[in-house]
């Protein structure tokens, strides 16, 4: 049985782990349009998408949820990359007309995850995802990210711990890639395509020739997946996996995101598609754990 289950009704959880990047000014739409794999010029004020933003080979920088705030557009992501990601990002943009910068200061995200959030959300925001200033992120069937700026009202929800939510968005199978992995995948191998992050029709954008290659070539071998089982240490992310072979066992990945409870523990990892259902995984420097791929929540064709 998964680790963590969904809450009976919609709970609040505080993330301190996310950061948000803005862009303003009367470009900002066409100069993201170039630079990340979703489409950007598809979203109306109020909505938002997942998304991934590359180097040149096509390898991520990072991957993020994107808000139209109206005013702003807003990059949710794990706090972690910003340092080698915001330049990046930021490189062209003396040739556009917008302004790039880590607004984390000025707002707070949290995670809204529960049976009903959907009916709450609908009362409380009503047809569109604009609340309090700020704006809702739907990332799974009962499950949305509330961005919202510092000052603003918050929702009245019992609040959840942030390990929790962290479960909830492994077991979604939602990709959260952190410093430890800027420069090592494709955007398909944390599944981006699965949850409308890649658009193939946009046109350029850095890294597109790869993207593009991977799903009309059958170029990628690797995706993300769910991994559940039990740990002897403490896990964190970037540690080596290795599955079973007969009796040896080989290398196979490493921990992309984890969320642990005493010895149990939900992950997720990249690794080879053709991988068995039945296959037994452990950490490499814990012989005696041992992991089961959870079945994905949605399909892997692009």
């Amino acid at each position: 049985m998964p680790v963590f289950t969904i809450p009976s009704s919609p709970k609040l959880y505080p993330l301190t782990d996310r950061a948000v990047i803005s862009l303003t000014g009367e470009e900002r739409v066409k100069y993201l349009q170039g630079q990340v794999t979703c489409d950007v010029t598809s979203l109306t004020e109020g909505d938002a998408c997942a998304g991934g933003h590359c180097d040149s080979k096509g390898k991520l920088w990072a991957s993020f949820w994107l808000a139209n705030q109206g005013e702003q557009l807003l990059l949710v992501l794990n706090s972690s990359l910003v340092a080698r990601q915001l330049p990046e990002l930021k490189k062209f943009a003396v040739f556009a007309k917008t302004d790039i910068e880590d607004a984390s200061a000025q707002w707070q995200v949290f995670g809204l995850a529960g049976e009903g959030l959907s009916h709450w959300l609908s009362h409380e925001a009503g047809d569109g995802n604009l609340w309090q200033g700020g704006v809702i992120i739907p990332v799974a069937a009962e499950h949305a990210l509330l961005v919202l700026p510092k000052d603003a009202t918050l929702p009245d929800l019992p609040t959840g711990e942030e390990q929790e939510w962290q479960g909830l968005m492994i077991q979604a199978g939602l990709p959260d890639m952190s410093a430890e992995h800027q420069g090592d995948y494709i955007p398909q191998m944390l599944n981006l395509q699965a949850i409308g992050g890649i658009s193939f029709t946009k046109g350029c954008y850095m890294g597109q020739e790869t993207v593009a290659r991977a799903k009309y070539r059958g170029a990628n071998k690797k995706a993300m997946f769910i991994l559940q089982g039990t740990a002897t240490a403490q896990v964190t992310v970037n540690q080596d996996l290795e599955l079973q072979l007969g009796e040896n066992w080989r290398r196979a990945g490493t921990v992309l995101s984890v969320c642990q409870q005493h010895d149990q523990c939900v992950l997720t990892s990249v690794l080879n598609k053709d991988l068995d259902a039945g296959t037994v995984l452990r950490f490499k420097d814990q012989p005696d754990s041992r992991l089961q791929l959870l079945p994905l929540p949605y399909q892997l064709e692009d």
